[in-house]
């Protein structure tokens, strides 16, 4: 029988129960392992009980700056510094806005503005931006605070002091804080893929709901690396490798960039890794290349096939077979947890051949964020897993397929949009939150994910094309970095499906080095037609392609943002 919930769990109500735990559980345990900079061989390592201290020393300053029930910003990469003040925002009765490190100055400025902050917390990185706020004197904000020793501003270093100061003093204003956990305190914004940004608000309760129902299906362990690299302002970070992967007593690794992952695997001597398929989708590729430029990819075909064989009789031999494989992510990968998009059904496979526990999972910031997901004992290769545990989920208005609007209710739903009444009663419904996302359930109760309401192209016949299907086909090819399959209204008032496609130049110019880049397009065509067209129903046939080698807009999830590109293209033609 197909079940959601494997293990115990272990329910928690609030953040400062995580804080709790960090100094009487886990206590001298690595909570952080880090450097200053790539090249430096020096690690810096900080253990709970001090991430505790930092907690609420810097707590007790913010309390101090008189901060209570106001709303603080939040703005930089992944690094202790934010990871510290998150925790203390919040267990300090303070509202949270986690702002998108990698968005324009001008955006950020007006996400401030909108937001009505009290005061920011920012990286040294943002110090122009945040003069010049300061300067104009139109703001709310009245503290801001660089993550580093500055003197246009306050200080992390220096509050931290300052709060351990207060408190080695007899200041319990900290210790004083009653949290209510349902009370709106995460105010998010969301990467605006379709529409302008709206602002989302979750509480503690509904991020500790998604924290208790990942206890209860995903084994994560206490000696568990995990690298982290998606940005934190993201509750997929946030909330799955941060907030839970704490609450479970791992260390956390901050990846140096995104270049040098693959280093930090090594060093970090990484177990896991939250992520997008994307990702995985590239190394899956590029393990395949380097497989193939040894000329084994005959008999590791065969050792996948003879591998699995033996796991029938509970024979495990995958992790000695393909040691030079998993050599490459490291050696000591165990599992990787991937979502925010739909993957590739083969490199899904790939990696579970060759020993890595690779779970999938479903969700958006709306719902904490956690909705669906897999486990290491139920899976099924294409879909995104089982409804979460205290997780309701229906497939609204169905097809004749049982394709129809995802819609869920639980806890870990959010209250609602901040100040947009309209946005609210599109996807609140009747107690459901209906997702725009599009989907299905087969026989065994696994839910497949087929793409976005808004997204799906309808022709004239009434013959429905779910772009996602098509792109996955595209970007088997080996050549093909990423696509965006799209509608183009034709001269009969149809529309006619067309890609756009981002070809790898050096893997072309290494395999096909007799083609020059303007034979690209006809090159990449013929595989469309003979490869892709002939594997699909004559209406899905792609009749146009546009071919570059200049990534997607996307977000800084990596999302493709459809609606810009497609703006993008025809403005273009």
């Amino acid at each position: 029988m197909v079940q959601n919930k494997i293990y115990e769990g272990e329910k928690i109500s609030s953040f400062r129960e995580l804080v709790y735990r960090y100094e009487t559980r886990y206590m001298d345990k690595d909570v952080f392992v880090y450097k200053d900079n790539p090249k430096s061989t020096d690690y810096i390592r900080v253990n709970y009980k001090d991430f505790a201290q930092d907690i609420k020393r810097f707590g007790t300053a913010l309390l101090n700056l008189g901060l209570q029930g106001k709303k603080v910003a939040l703005i930089g990469p992944n690094r202790y510094e934010w990871c510290v003040s998150y925790l203390a925002v919040t267990t300090s009765d303070i509202g949270i806005v986690p702002l998108d490190k990698s968005l324009p100055n001008n955006e950020i400025e007006s996400l401030i503005y909108r937001s009505n902050v009290d005061a920011v917390i920012f990286d040294k990185s943002y110090e122009n931006i945040f003069i010049n706020i300061r300067d104009k004197n139109d703001t709310n904000i009245k503290n801001f605070i660089c993550m580093d020793n500055n003197n246009n501003f306050l200080s992390f270093p220096s509050l931290i002091k300052t709060g351990q100061s207060l408190m080695e003093n007899g200041d319990f204003k900290y210790a004083d804080i009653n949290l209510d956990p349902n009370k709106v305190s995460i105010f998010l914004y969301t990467s605006g893929t379709t529409s302008i940004s709206k602002c989302v608000g979750l509480s503690q309760a509904n991020i500790c709901a998604d924290i208790y129902a990942l206890s209860q299906m995903t084994d994560i362990r206490t000696a568990d690396t995990f690298l982290s690299f998606l940005p934190l302002h993201h509750t997929f970070e946030s909330t799955t490798t941060f907030l839970y992967g704490t609450s479970c007593g791992i260390t956390i690794a901050f990846c140096d960039s995104l270049k040098y992952v693959q280093k930090n695997l090594v060093e970090y001597n990484i177990t896991g890794f939250v992520c997008v398929p994307l990702m995985l989708e590239v190394m899956y590729k590029k393990i395949l290349k380097g497989i193939d430029e040894q000329g084994k990819t005959t008999l590791v075909k065969f050792m996948r096939k003879v591998c699995n064989l033996l796991l029938k009789f509970k024979i495990d031999i995958r992790k000695k077979v393909f040691k030079e494989i998993l050599d490459q992510l490291g050696g000591k990968i165990r599992i990787l947890i991937a979502g925010g998009a739909p993957m590739n059904k083969e490199a899904i496979q790939g990696f579970l051949d060759f020993g890595i526990i690779l779970l999938q999972g479903y969700g958006l910031t709306e719902t904490s964020p956690v909705l669906a997901g897999e486990n290491e004992f139920y899976s099924r290769v294409g879909s995104v897993g089982l409804p979460m545990p205290g997780v309701d989920i229906k497939i609204d208005n169905p097809n004749k397929d049982g394709i129809g609007e995802i819609i869920a209710k639980g806890p870990t739903i959010m209250s609602g949009y901040i100040d947009n009444e309209e946005a609210n009663k599109e996807v609140l419904k009747n107690g459901w939150f209906h997702t725009g996302d599009l989907g299905k359930f087969d026989k065994d109760g696994y839910l497949f994910v087929t793409g976005r309401k808004k997204d799906v192209i309808v022709l004239k016949n009434g013959k429905n094309i779910y772009p996602e299907e098509i792109e996955i086909l595209i970007n088997k090819l080996p050549y093909v970095e990423e696509s965006m399959v799209f509608g183009k209204p034709a001269k009969d008032n149809d529309l006619m499906i067309c890609a756009k496609i981002v070809y790898n130049s050096d893997y072309l110019k290494e395999n096909y080095s007799n083609l020059s880049k303007e034979d690209y397009h006809n090159f990449i065509w013929q595989d469309i037609k003979s490869k892709i067209n002939k594997s699909m129903p004559t209406y899905k046939y792609i009749r146009e392609i546009i071919v570059t080698d200049e990534p997607l807009i996307k977000t800084t999830t990596q999302k493709i943002k459809r609606f810009e590109e497609i703006k993008k293209i025809l403005g273009e033609q």
